[in-house]
């Protein structure tokens, strides 16, 4: 029996290996190969996001899953019968779960930007967004400049934690220890703004807005536009997966084509949606 038992546990603790192996060598070779016919047999696609960017892709109280993102998603696969599986990360690791395969694409208000695109390779743009500076009125920063001296906030990972260390002399050079707070989320930058221990923070336009309009009190904030470059939101995907580029590209002329991309746009945002593919 002991000899049988001993078998036994050996048998269970080699399977559970080859298992695991199994995992770690599909993980390893998403990055190498192109994955469409593996994600079509499977029948779902698994898409890394921030569950707290409002509005793009956000929980609401109940923890049902929404946002803009989500439902172009949803959308555009449904047009190859494939699900999609939302996957919460750390938004700062996005690109490292990309390429371990732990998710396969990153849809998320994900801004295009050089340093990006030497890791991953992204769809044609499907909206345009803008870093503004959202601060309290009673703070009375009404511009860039008045940030002098003051604490500033972003989110890790994000375009405009890039844009604050890229172009010094908007803010970096200006704000307090040369050097933002930098949050795991925007909903903690906002807690803090509110509490007052920072007085600004840098944040993408489209969360900026939707945020301010749905607090009880709009009019106690103030949204500054200021001159960093214009931004374009992309579907981000592994460089080996040109199927998959080529099929959400497709997948994305046809929502716009058949007004299901518009839908959407006034849907979340209202007239105020620039989107490059509803321009063509």
């Amino acid at each position: 029996m002991k000899k049988r038992f001993w078998l036994v546990l050996v048998m269970l603790f080699t399977t559970v290996g080859l298992l695991s192996g199994c995992g770690i060598t599909v993980g390893k070779r998403a990055n190498h190969v192109d994955n469409w016919q593996r994600i079509q047999k499977r029948g779902y696609v698994t898409v890394g996001l921030d569950d707290t960017f409002v509005p793009m892709g956000f929980r609401e109280k109940s923890g049902k899953l929404v946002g803009y993102d989500v439902d172009l998603a949803r959308a555009l696969f449904k047009l190859y019968n494939i699900k999609v599986s939302f996957q919460t990360i750390d938004w700062s690791m996005n690109a490292t779960e990309l390429n371990n395969g732990t998710i396969d694409l990153i849809w998320n208000g994900y801004s295009k930007t050089p340093e990006r695109e030497k890791v991953v390779a992204f769809s044609d743009t499907y909206l345009q967004n803008d870093q503004t500076l959202v601060t309290l009125r009673k703070d009375n920063i009404k511009s860039f400049n008045d940030m002098t001296g003051k604490t500033l906030g972003a989110q890790a990972g994000s375009s405009g934690a890039n844009d604050i260390s890229t172009y010094h002399t908007l803010l970096k050079d200006k704000i307090k220890g040369k050097s933002p707070v930098l949050y795991d989320s925007f909903t903690n930058a906002f807690i803090d703004l509110n509490a007052g221990r920072i007085q600004g923070m840098i944040i993408d336009s489209t969360y900026a807005g939707y945020y301010v309009n749905h607090e009880s009190n709009p009019k106690d904030y103030r949204i500054i536009n200021g001159s960093f470059p214009k931004e374009a939101f992309g579907v981000g995907m592994r460089k080996t997966d040109t199927t998959m580029r080529h099929k959400i590209n497709r997948g994305l002329k046809i929502l716009a084509k058949n007004g299901t991309l518009a839908k959407i746009n006034h849907k979340w945002f209202g007239d105020a949606a620039d989107s490059p593919l509803l321009k063509k």
